[in-house]
């Protein structure tokens, strides 16, 4: 598919097609990188997420099915606040307009998360934030790829640097978080060929998550909601980060792994 430019209709349906001698030489030359471990994400230069097909390049970590958890915890919340409001309503005269729904994606890498929320809550403004110009590069094409540049307003910044107190009702990250004296656990094609940045957080695995939480915390709303991914290696010293959070949860993918970490800002906080 990759080779000829097509869709997997257009092989099953020609299964006489032969290649050309250009086309040979293409098709051999990925082999030859795939073989060498090139993730074939890089090679082609694409991955789907949430039904979205994505650009990706050796920029921007490759989105992975594990963090489609993330988008559905997400999901959930919006849902179930969505479904109390409107039991509580009240017909009234001169009543205000309703609440904008704010999102801040962390670290956005190609804009899945971000991309991925603005596709399905169509009336929530949405921010997406990454250290590296080159990755929002990517992340700005996969907006326009999918006609979603308005609903996205993206910025380069450190985490949540920049923002301004309770600017937000959700606050979602995929943020590193392998630790280095794990990285012999990590599969050799991600240590080599992955943005470092992207995979590794530092010693423990817990840097950049203990340095997003406390901003979270600034940033969000009085009851507002932080979601990140984490893996089983760290969730209990997670969940030790959290304290003084409420409604601590974390959640586990579809192999039992712990996977998504949610918490709430206190109401008066």
């Amino acid at each position: 598919m990759f080779t000829l430019d097509c869709d997997r209709a257009y092989l099953y349906a020609h299964p006489e097609r032969e290649l050309t001698p250009e086309e040979m030489q293409r098709y051999q030359e990925a082999l030859a990188r795939r073989a060498a471990g090139v993730p074939a994400q890089y090679i082609t230069g694409h991955q789907e997420f949430w039904g979205l097909d994505l650009i990706v390049s050796p920029a921007v970590l490759i989105p992975r099915p594990e963090t489609e958890h993330v988008v559905e915890a997400v999901l959930e919340l919006v849902s179930g606040a969505d479904s109390s409001q409107s039991q509580n309503q009240r017909p009234r005269t001169g009543a205000s307009a309703p609440h904008i729904l704010r999102i801040v994606d962390v670290g956005t890498g190609s804009g899945a998360i971000a991309l991925a929320l603005a596709k399905e809550l169509p009336t929530a403004q949405i921010h997406a934030t990454d250290i590296s110009p080159e990755t929002l590069e990517v992340a700005r094409a996969n907006a326009a790829r999918h006609e979603l540049t308005s609903r996205v307003e993206f910025r380069q910044a450190d985490l949540l640097a920049g923002f301004p107190p309770a600017s937000f009702d959700i606050v979602v990250s995929n943020p590193p978080y392998v630790g280095e004296s794990e990285e012999d656990a990590v599969q050799l094609e991600v240590r080599k060929f992955e943005p470092r940045k992207a995979v590794f957080a530092g010693p423990t695995g817990l840097e950049v998550i203990e340095r997003l939480i406390p901003q979270a915390q600034m940033v969000l709303k009085p009851g507002g909601w932080l979601l990140f991914e984490i893996s089983g290696t760290i969730a209990d010293r997670v969940r030790r980060q959290l304290s003084g959070w409420n409604e601590v949860e974390i959640r586990n993918d579809l192999q039992e792994i712990s996977r998504v970490a949610v918490a709430r800002k206190a109401m008066s906080g």
